[in-house]
């Protein structure tokens, strides 16, 4: 009967270590492999319609080793790009981001609306534009028409995309100080230009 007891003890004992140690084990994977920034994304107060589909992409290092972290999301929304815009600055000012006004925003020309904000430690890039609408395959022709039909093309084609780039600051080189072509800091000119001719006023020996 001892022994029956001791043993039962034992299992008891080895099944509460299991479960202590599986319920930590499980959240510390759960945290590593999904970025916190996405959890803050999804908690945008947007209505459904402004996030009806939505893709995310990361690349690069939560720790910065050799890349930071560059976390990505596309968002399909149903209503135009004036509407949509307005929800997701609406959305990040309650959420406590801030417009960012920086040279390089947009990086490259860009259609639509491009606004750049901040919030503590990270960057945030919002474009919102129309959506690139391609007709559907037809047997037997390439699955991109090169002149589609614009009446037909403007008819299925609605709604707006909405791209989110969100950097940690420290890697993007917006933060930075941006060089300057103030003649001051760049010193003399080492070609200088000669306006008019040197050899103008130089008297001719005699031979």
């Amino acid at each position: 009967m001892r022994e029956r007891r001791r043993l039962r003890m034992a299992v008891l004992a080895l099944v509460s270590l299991v479960l202590l140690g599986a319920l930590p084990l499980y959240f510390g994977i759960r945290t590593l492999s999904r970025d916190p920034v996405f959890d803050t994304l999804d908690q945008l107060n947007v209505p459904g319609w402004a996030a009806a589909k939505t893709v995310d992409d990361v690349s690069g290092s939560r720790w910065c080793l050799l890349d930071c972290r560059l976390r990505e999301r596309t968002v399909t929304s149903q209503k135009s790009p004036d509407e949509t815009a307005k929800v997701y600055e609406s959305a990040l000012r309650q959420d406590g981001w801030r417009p960012w006004k920086v040279t390089r925003c947009p990086e490259q020309p860009a259609k639509g609306k491009y606004t750049c904000w901040r919030r503590d430690e990270l960057t945030l890039d919002l474009w919102v534009r129309e959506p690139t609408c391609v007709p559907p395959p037809v047997d037997g022709e390439p699955a991109i028409v090169p002149s589609p039909d614009p009446s037909a093309a403007a008819g299925e084609c609605t709604g707006s995309l909405v791209s989110v780039k969100v950097r940690n600051a420290i890697d993007d080189e917006r933060t930075r100080p941006q060089p300057s072509t103030d003649p001051s800091l760049t010193g003399e000119d080492p070609f200088p230009t000669v306006s008019a001719d040197p050899l103008g006023d130089v008297t001719p020996s005699p031979s």
